[in-house]
């Protein structure tokens, strides 16, 4: 069983680097923030959610607006509801106790792997399970290290290490593009999100943008199993 585990530790190693190179953007805008590296390591291990705590650093200033951040952050986590659901032949046979354990140490680039894992028929939960494992260990010290580094680097865009976090979801993204179907799909997603972005405050585009490019192949599918009944039932 330890092999599946130590496959999605290995399979997330290289994507895992690029988590602790954004993740030390995060540890040098907690200190310039004056947040304490206990607190940071807290949030690593009880949020562990890297786009909901840069959104966290980002607004924390005193005092403190707990309702605000907690709204946010809730906003920018609902995807996951997308995620578990899409993870469920992944979890097929395992109680819910189990699934909520190793949902806590789902992290959009485990969740990639395995997915990608999953298409070529080698993914489990311990596979992802190690990917999680993996991923929340190059968090924590990433941003431990640039929580160390605050102090000497002032402007962290200036060395082009706010791009970090860009550059591993595109690769994320082009590594599960899977053909010319999966592009209407994204282009919804795309747009419905930058026009969210636009007219809604907050983080509302990415949801938006998530379950709108989610429904588009749900309708596309729900419109050919309609037309085939159709058929079926003429003849």
């Amino acid at each position: 069983m330890m092999k599946f585990f130590r496959a999605g530790f290995v399979e997330n190693l290289p994507v895992a680097l690029s988590v602790a190179a954004y993740g030390s953007v995060l540890g040098i805008l907690a200190a310039q923030k004056g947040i304490a590296w206990p607190a940071l390591m807290a949030m690593n291990l009880f949020l562990f959610a890297g786009s909901a705590q840069f959104v966290m650093v980002e607004m924390w200033v005193s005092p403190l607006p707990v309702v605000e951040i907690t709204m946010a952050v809730l906003a920018i986590n609902l995807r996951y509801l997308l995620i578990g659901a899409s993870l469920h032949p992944v979890f097929k046979g395992k109680t819910p106790r189990e699934k909520c354990l190793m949902m806590h140490l789902v992290a959009d680039e485990n969740w990639a792997m395995t997915m990608a894992a999953h298409q070529r028929g080698e993914a489990s939960p311990l596979f992802l399970l190690g990917g999680g494992v993996c991923v929340c260990a190059f968090w924590c010290m990433g941003t431990l290290l640039g929580h160390g580094m605050g102090a000497v680097i002032e402007s962290p865009e200036a060395y082009a290490l706010d791009f970090a976090f860009i550059a591993v979801f595109t690769a994320l993204a082009v590594s599960m593009w899977r053909g010319r179907q999966e592009v209407l799909p994204w282009l919804v997603a795309a747009a419905c999100a930058v026009i969210a972005e636009k007219l809604l405050p907050g983080k509302w585009y990415i949801i938006i943008g998530g379950f709108s490019g989610a429904l588009v192949p749900a309708l596309l599918s729900s419109g050919e199993t309609h037309e085939k009944k159709v058929v079926h039932d003429v003849r």
